[in-house]
């Protein structure tokens, strides 16, 4: 899309230059039954409601026994503030800066040195192999092989998020399909970890897991909940990210100049016109105003727009369309806007995937004679409710 949105912006054009705008305009709609908030001001209310649950990725569907098992994704209330305040230490400032850090920058210089020795790569695949490490090491899979266990957890996590038609030999054969691979990803990859754990307990997830006496299918849900949150959405960020930075040239030199604050500014605001999720849902048990002519009863479910959020004047300002990183300075904003959701749910990951992005764009604009030499395709996945960027070829000099 490559339009004029608006007359007389002060700031910038204000042209909507959105790589994914088409593509999510004719895709983007809550599912059925569900009312379609677009105004944010009512989107973070709802989102903040003490009353709204989780009601979307079959979160209505999912039934736990033993409720201190299931994935804090799908956890509401009180059962859900506990978790996370258990769970949250992994993914606090103190932890990427004291231990996930070092992790970033490690495998991406490792990635980026087998990318130059090649002169070649794919994009998707050199940032969905850093996601794999990344949350690898926050969850505690680290006692498989890293190729092996990419290429498994990309198995398991395409058949979760594959949708099968209404046809029951389809339906079978998809939870065939998931079963399989779920199984080789538990005896390769999770079963190691569990056994090296409980030898070793180590400052990551599974050891908690294990302190809290989690079954094996509890931790296995648990680290496709962490997988399917922190390694597909980042692969996609990361590859968006990168498209904004090599076609626009001096949002490149202040991003590459700038301290990490600047640097995530400029992130945030990518990421606020190109956010991965592009609708999330919410079931009220109170009386909501303000969606419809008239109040809405208790138990109403919502689909919240993120992107009709995210470019409204009423949250983020004038010129929405621009990318402007001095943006949630200027409105004294934190920059998130809906990004990452709000409230309770809002994504506990945020900063991970930020910083992460941060540190693998910074290595790879350093690197000589980067181009990208082939723009993605995009398509959409409507399970995730968000776009897929693939075949991004990147090439460079080649290490002697």
């Amino acid at each position: 899309m490559n339009q004029a949105a608006g007359t007389g912006c002060p700031i910038h054009d204000n042209v909507d230059r959105r790589k994914s705008a088409p593509l999510a305009l004719a895709n983007t709609h809550p599912d059925e039954g569900a009312h379609w908030v677009k105004n944010p001001l009512l989107a973070r209310m709802i989102l903040r409601n003490k009353t709204a649950t989780q009601a979307g990725a079959g979160a209505d569907m999912l039934k736990y026994k033993n409720p201190e098992q299931m994935p804090v994704f799908f956890l509401d209330g009180e059962e859900h503030a506990k978790k996370r305040r258990k769970t949250l230490r992994f993914l606090s400032p103190k932890a990427i800066s004291d231990q996930h850090y070092k992790v970033m920058e490690q495998k991406s210089r490792e990635l980026l040195d087998a990318f130059q020795a090649q002169g070649r790569g794919v994009l998707e695949d050199i940032s969905f192999d850093l996601a794999i490490e990344v949350v690898g090491e926050i969850i505690g899979l680290t006692e498989s092989d890293q190729r092996g266990r990419a290429k498994r957890i990309q198995n398991v996590l395409s058949a979760s998020i594959s949708k099968a038609s209404n046809n029951p030999l389809s339906i079978f054969w998809l939870n065939l399909r998931r079963a399989f691979h779920t199984g080789i990803f538990f005896w390769f990859d999770v079963r190691p970890a569990i056994e090296a754990r409980k030898q070793h307990p180590k400052d990551d997830a599974i050891t908690f897991f294990i302190d809290e006496g989690y079954t094996n299918t509890a931790i296995i849900v648990d680290c496709l909940t962490y997988g399917t949150a922190g390694m597909i959405t980042t692969r996609e960020f990361i590859v968006m990210a990168a498209w904004y930075l090599f076609e626009d040239l001096d949002l490149r030199k202040r991003f590459l100049a700038g301290d990490s604050q600047d640097q995530l500014a400029v992130l945030m605001e990518i990421l606020r016109l190109e956010p991965v999720a592009a609708m999330i849902h919410r079931r009220v048990a109170e009386e909501v105003d303000g969606v419809a002519d008239k109040p809405l009863p208790p138990g109403e479910k919502y689909g919240i727009d993120i992107r009709a959020s995210n470019t409204d004047e009423a949250l983020v300002g004038e010129c929405p369309f621009a990318v402007d990183p001095d943006r949630a300075k200027r409105l004294k904003e934190t920059g998130r806007y809906m990004s990452f959701g709000d409230g309770p749910h809002a994504c506990p990951g945020w900063q991970v995937a930020l910083h992460e992005t941060r540190i693998f764009l910074t290595m790879l604009f350093q690197v000589p004679g980067l181009k990208l030499e082939r723009e993605p395709d995009i398509g959409w996945n409507d399970q995730v409710k968000g776009y897929e960027l693939r075949n991004a070829v990147i090439t460079c000099e080649k290490t002697p």
